[in-house]
């Protein structure tokens, strides 16, 4: 077992180590411009040079999608919940919340603006809107596949609905939920990302838009790099979430 997970982290590091080097050798040998595509030395000189500004416009970012998951993590469960409950519920707005998955958010956001200003507003609800259908839909099918004989038993030994559910149902659904936060975590940088490339005068969103519209590509590869060390950071606070909540799954 210890040799696999060993594996698991070399084997891609490897391969991620190579693509760079043969990235590295193709712009240097065939003297490719700065502006058409930077070797990942420059990007790294980029992320050095420009650490205070990528930590500033990164902050802003940060936060906006830490308000923007919350609430979308809230709303999902509740609205999870009340699909479970009631059976009615369920069949109406799970084709809506699909159907809403269609349209791209992109879209949706100069309205947002329109209506709730160039503030956080609009890019939090972005993220929340990014975030919300994984969540709901992967812990409205995790509370569905809960093992009835366990619901059962509850309701045998006078358990109500609440007890019902905070004693069977959520924590046999919780697996499920975690799984659908963790894809919520990884899209909710960009969520925001996209928000500020509209309207903002700060964020990393509207930091790429800059240094794009001035040719610096060392600095946007930079930004991008900041972005998926940001989204790697939430995933990786809602995997510790999950083991702080759930200790059973520190024995696998």
């Amino acid at each position: 077992m210890k040799k696999m997970n060993h594996k698991k982290i070399t084997v891609p590091t490897a391969v991620f180590i190579l693509i760079l080097c043969i990235w590295e050798m193709t712009v240097r040998i065939a003297d490719i411009p700065l502006y058409i595509l930077p070797a990942p030395s420059k990007i790294l000189l980029a992320v050095v040079s420009e650490r205070n500004m990528l930590f500033l416009h990164g902050m802003v970012t940060l936060k906006e999608t830490v308000i923007g998951l919350i609430l979308a993590a809230l709303f999902g469960i509740l609205l999870a919940i009340i699909m479970d409950r009631f059976e009615l519920f369920r069949t109406a707005a799970y084709p809506i919340l699909v159907v809403s998955q269609t349209v791209p958010v992109i879209v949706l956001a100069p309205i947002f603006i329109i209506y709730l200003g160039f503030g956080m507003a609009p890019k939090i609800l972005i993220v929340v809107l990014m975030c919300f259908f994984p969540i709901v839909i992967s812990f409205a099918d995790g509370m569905r596949h809960v093992d009835k004989n366990q619901v059962n038993l509850a309701r045998l030994f006078g358990a109500g609905r609440l007890r019902t559910y905070s004693l069977v149902k959520i924590p046999g659904a919780a697996p499920a939920l975690f799984s659908g936060l963790k894809v919520a975590a990884t899209y909710s940088i960009t969520g925001a990302v996209v928000g500020e490339w509209l309207s903002s005068d700060c964020g990393l969103g509207y930091y790429m838009l800059r240094v794009k519209n001035g040719f610096m590509l060392d600095k946007v590869f930079a930004c991008v790099v900041v972005i998926v060390l940001l989204s790697l950071l939430m995933n990786g606070c809602v995997k510790i979430l999950q083991y702080i909540l759930m200790p059973n799954l520190r024995k696998k």
